[in-house]
């Protein structure tokens, strides 16, 4: 009966150190922010859960009285401090998460700035409607996506910025305005793309699409090839409504071997109802295993790039809708280290120069130490409505996955890297997209963004108390 009661109260005592502990490691956890990247730790004054346009007004009345600077915070998906600024406040707005209106005949629909786009999706899916342009993946707030001006695999419809019908923006003075083509316009192109230093964009009006029935065309080839494949099968077919393509990264194929998958209309519209239910993501440990031990091998590299290879050919003739298109697996790349992380690059080219720059990229990346997992491609054509547009003609866009350690000897010898290829980026009249770490040099930016300048200044006259800071605009904007 005694061992009884010592048991209970050992169960007792252990529970409330657990209890104790974790509530402890929460507020510990609680003082330190950090965006995807992990290669910014920040200590945060404040952090406040959004759920309501008067706490948001609230907090920004206070911040005024006392000087603060606020951060704005989504997803964090953004790699360079974006939604980060030490001993200020961190506004979480993934709470702030209502769809306000939806009109199917109308084909829109309003949102509060913290809705993923997967709720999106499951709203509209059941109507028959899909969005128009969004990342690959459907992880992400609205209100993220517009900060970053995103694009995804739809090559019809360009970047985010050209389905944005309004929205509404809380200045740093407090008041709250509507802002479109029409209605205080001269910021739609500035807050669009401006990375949270202009105010909180509370609700957004976007323009939706039809859900259409697309059927899977996968081809391999030459990365010299690649160019005429693409305006010939592609650019200039209507009937293709998105594309994805990737290029190896495995020792024996390196920038040379690629495969492609176009997203191509399928003539009878009426199967959709058969695939229109939204996907989940299932298979999860194989693609993550191998993913790892493309990390530690060029072994796992190879076979990582052949089993992918296999399997987007295999899929040749494959149904599948636009909303489930716009579903990309995520879950497999999450990746906790705590001597490693993860970092994207995003790399844009002229369509006709695409062979010649993999050449010069190769001859760079075959000289120098960088764990490169990934790269995809997708097309962006020349849209240029935002102040920092990275699309200034039609590009291809390269997106690339690192593995990188975290400390400073790391993050040099990764800078040092990415500067060359930004280099030879910049030299093929490309440009680089500025979500993620500040690897660019001040020259870089300025060649890449030639309205940098402009847009600090018109933060500045719009913001002069700068009450809206973060990283990126103290590492390149002060």
């Amino acid at each position: 009966m005694k061992l009884k009661w010592i048991l209970i109260c050992l169960l007792i005592y252990g529970s409330a150190f657990y209890s104790s502990w974790h509530v402890y490691s929460r507020q510990s956890a609680k003082e330190t922010a950090e965006d995807a990247g992990k290669l910014l730790p920040v200590k945060m004054k404040y952090f406040r859960d959004v759920h309501s346009t008067k706490q948001i007004q609230q907090w920004l009345k206070e911040a005024r009285e006392t000087g603060e600077t606020i951060a704005i915070a989504g997803m964090q998906h953004s790699q360079g401090g974006h939604t980060l600024y030490p001993n200020g406040t961190l506004l979480d707005m993934t709470g702030y998460s209502k769809i306000l209106n939806f009109s199917p005949k109308e084909k829109k629909i309003t949102v509060q700035s913290g809705v993923t786009w997967a709720d999106i999706q499951e709203k509209i899916n059941p109507y028959g409607l899909s969005i128009k342009v969004m990342q690959s993946q459907n992880i992400f707030t609205v209100g993220g996506s517009l900060s970053v001006n995103v694009h995804g695999r739809d090559i019809r419809y360009g970047s985010l910025i050209d389905s944005v019908k309004s929205f509404r923006l809380l200045k740093p003075d407090g008041a709250i305005i509507n802002v479109s083509r029409t209605e205080n316009s001269d910021m739609f192109p500035y807050v669009i793309g401006g990375y949270g230093l202009f105010g909180v964009i509370l609700d957004v009006t976007l323009e939706l699409a039809d859900d259409e029935l697309y059927q899977h065309r996968s081809a391999a080839m030459n990365y010299k090839e690649y160019e005429m494949y693409f305006n010939e099968k592609v650019k200039h077919d209507d009937s293709v409504k998105m594309h994805l393509a990737r290029i190896s990264v495995a020792p024996e194929s390196f920038l040379k071997e690629m495969y492609v998958t176009d997203y191509v209309l399928a003539e009878d519209q009426r199967k959709r109802e058969k695939y229109m239910e939204l996907k989940k993501e299932e298979i999860v440990a194989l693609p993550k295993f191998m993913l790892g031990l493309s990390r530690y091998s060029d072994w796992g590299k190879g076979l990582l790039w052949e089993t992918q290879k296999e399997y987007f050919m295999n899929n040749d003739g494959k149904y599948e809708t636009r909303n489930n298109v716009m579903r990309s697996d995520s879950e497999f790349m999450e990746y906790e280290n705590p001597n490693q992380t993860e970092v994207l690059q995003e790399y844009f080219v002229p369509v006709d120069q695409f062979a010649e720059y993999i050449t010069d990229l190769r001859a760079v990346l075959e000289k120098e130490e960088l764990n490169l997992l990934n790269i995809t491609i997708r097309y962006v054509g020349h849209d240029e409505d935002a102040v920092l547009s990275y699309a200034k003609d039609d590009m291809f866009a390269l997106v690339l996955l690192i593995n990188q350690g975290r400390s400073k000897q790391d993050i040099e010898q990764t800078e040092r890297v990415l500067q060359k290829l930004i280099d030879v980026t910049l030299d093929h009249n490309g440009s680089y997209y500025l979500p993620y770490y500040s690897y660019p040099s001040d020259a870089q930016l300025k060649r890449a963004y030639p309205r940098i300048d402009e847009f600090f200044e018109k933060k500045r006259e719009f913001d002069p108390e700068e009450r809206f800071k973060n990283l990126f605009y103290e590492r390149y904007g002060q």
